[in-house]
């Protein structure tokens, strides 16, 4: 596996899962594996872009799950071609969605798989309606546990506030949750 960050990466194709991936959840396991399980298909790399720091974690200083190494040491164990790390900076957070679109066409993804409610550029302006109209999406449904409940950053983070680590680390779907 390639990680790069902040670089350039120009692909013949690709198949793209972009995401925070903080904690590299069960939820977020599904959708690397179906991109990776899609990019063999296809025969092309898969890529894995995501952020540092995530973007919860600048807008509002929530807590970070994984830091970066270990995101990267998670995601790696699922047999992923790339990783595309992008500093979360104000500069990033203030490009339009028009500069996503241009380095993701870089990669010549064959499919995107993204969450519905990914949005991108300044003030979230872009959108998985907008992705669709320059690369072809799979839009990932949501992963929910054995209990029903959804599986989220968010709920592991307040799961960890309650102190119920048991649970947490169900969820992350590590040996040991946070190493």
């Amino acid at each position: 596996m390639q990680t790069l960050k902040d670089g350039v990466l120009t692909l013949e194709g690709s198949v793209i899962a972009i995401g925070a991936f903080d904690g590299v959840h069960k939820g977020h396991q599904a959708v690397i594996k179906q991109a990776v399980e899609k990019s063999r298909i296809c025969q092309v790399p898969s890529v894995i872009y995501t952020f540092d720091p995530p973007p919860r974690h600048f807008f509002r200083g929530v807590q970070i799950l994984t830091p970066i190494q270990e995101k990267v040491n998670r995601i790696a164990k699922l047999d992923v071609d790339y990783v595309i790390i992008a500093s979360f900076t104000e500069w990033y957070a203030t490009r339009p969605p028009e500069d996503f679109i241009c380095e993701l066409s870089k990669l010549n993804p064959v499919e995107v798989n993204v969450g519905s409610d990914f949005h991108f550029g300044k003030n979230r302006e872009g959108d998985v309606n907008l992705l669709e109209q320059y690369f072809p999406i799979n839009m990932m449904p949501p992963v929910y546990c054995k209990s029903g409940k959804l599986i989220s950053s968010t709920r592991i983070r307040q799961l960890i506030s309650e102190g119920d680590f048991q649970q947490s680390y169900s969820l992350l779907g590590w040996r040991t949750g946070m190493e």
